[in-house]
Parts: C-alpha cells; sequence; structure tokens
C-alpha cells in the first residue's frame, strides 16, 4: 500500500502480510519497491508468522513475479506462489479489506517520505503487528446452506476472536507451529498486556511517531 506522493516526491510503501486461517497479520515499511527493499522484508515477513507458511499470494504487481522471489521462498519452503489477476480485488480481498480497516485507520492517507521507513517499520512490527495478532478481535465466516440448497456465509459475534485465539482453537494446532515455537511463548506475549493496555501502548507510540515526522518535516525558519 502505498502512503501517498506530494509535490512528486515518492512515499514509502506499506507491505501487509496476511493468513487467510487465522489473520494473522503483519505490517512492513520499505523506502521503495525495488528488489533491494523487498526482498529482506519478504524473508522477515514469512519468518513472524509463528507457523509454518505453505502457500505465498501476491496482488498484481509485477515487481513481486520475478525469480529472485521465487528463489527466495523456495529457499524458505513456500510451495506454492500465486497472484491475484489484474484489477480483480477480490482476489486478495482479505489483504485489501485489512488495508482499508488497519492500515488507513492507524496509518491514514498523508504522505510518508520514504526516509521514514525504517521508523514506521519499527512501529509496525514491535506495536503494531503485536496489537493486531493477540489484542485486535477479527470476524470469521461461517458457512451455511440456506433454503435453496446455496452456500452461504455468515459473520456472527458469537464467533469473533483474535487471530491468536484462532490459531489455538484449530483442532491440533501446535502441529502447525515452526520449530522451536511453543504455545507457552505465545501466552507470554499474548498476556503481557491486557487489550486496553495494548490499545492504549499503541496509541501513545503512533502519537509518538507522527509528532518525530511532523517535526522533521518542518522548515527550520
Amino acid at each position: 500500500m502505498h502512503q501517498g506522493d506530494l509535490d512528486g516526491i515518492k512515499g514509502l510503501y506499506l507491505i501487509n502480510a496476511v493468513d487467510e486461517v487465522t489473520q494473522f497479520q503483519f505490517v512492513c515499511a520499505v523506502e521503495r519497491i525495488s528488489e533491494r527493499f523487498l526482498l529482506p522484508i519478504l524473508e522477515h515477513l514469512i519468518q513472524a508468522f509463528p507457523f509454518t507458511i505453505h502457500g505465498f499470494h501476491s496482488d498484481n504487481g509485477s515487481e513481486y513475479i520475478n525469480h529472485r522471489v521465487a528463489k527466495l521462498l523456495n529457499k524458505l519452503h513456500v510451495e506454492e506462489f500465486t497472484k491475484s489477476r489484474s484489477r480483480q480485488s477480490n482476489d486478495n480481498a482479505l489483504a485489501e479489506s485489512k488495508n482499508g480497516s488497519v492500515l488507513r485507520k492507524h496509518l491514514g492517507y498523508s504522505h510518508i517520505p520514504g526516509r521514514f521507513a525504517q521508523r514506521v517499520n519499527d512501529f509496525t512490527l514491535t506495536v503494531l503487528s503485536p496489537y493486531l495478532n493477540f489484542h485486535r478481535p477479527c470476524f470469521f465466516p461461517e458457512e451455511y446452506l440456506d433454503a435453496k440448497g446455496r452456500l452461504r456465509k455468515r459473520y456472527r459475534y458469537e464467533a469473533m476472536m483474535t487471530p491468536y485465539d484462532k490459531l489455538k482453537s484449530l483442532p491440533e494446532a501446535s502441529q502447525f507451529l515452526r520449530p522451536a515455537i511453543r504455545f507457552a511463548d505465545l501466552d507470554a506475549q499474548a498476556h503481557q498486556f491486557s487489550d486496553n493496555e495494548a490499545a492504549r501502548r499503541l496509541n501513545t507510540a503512533r502519537d509518538k511517531l507522527f509528532r518525530t515526522i511532523n517535526k522533521a518535516l518542518i522548515p527550520v525558519a
């Protein structure tokens, strides 16, 4: 997701990775869309998930589809590599919805110059992503057949849970964890802050981030 242009200057880019089963989500920021910036971030994102990733589905940007990315995914034992069709947002509907309901909500639409990518990255990885995964509840669809026998989906409040709770609810969930990852360690991270404390921590860190950015952008008299 692009963070705007201003006076011909490109803003930074947010890379949003969402798991389609649990809705675990990690967000990174890069200065520009190029192999130099993307490859390290993609590797970090895939390894950030506490469970094994078997498939990788990108948006329709051709910058993601090349042999170096394929080589990286092969190195990380990611078996499938697919991409969305051009101008078909429903092909990546979950990530698209998270862009609006999460990234725009917390980072807005205003221009952020690329040189602040590392500061934004520190915020998204150390504060925003943990909040999303351990403290922010998500809707999960339930499938059912309507009176005409058609398969439908409904989203019940009773089925709302955090991505981490969804992961733990899967049958034999521990078998999906990456080596050296234990639920005891993840529980400790989840219980480090209450939901309200995590939200306050997020707001404080975001305010500090934007104060730093805005201060740096004010011209010196």
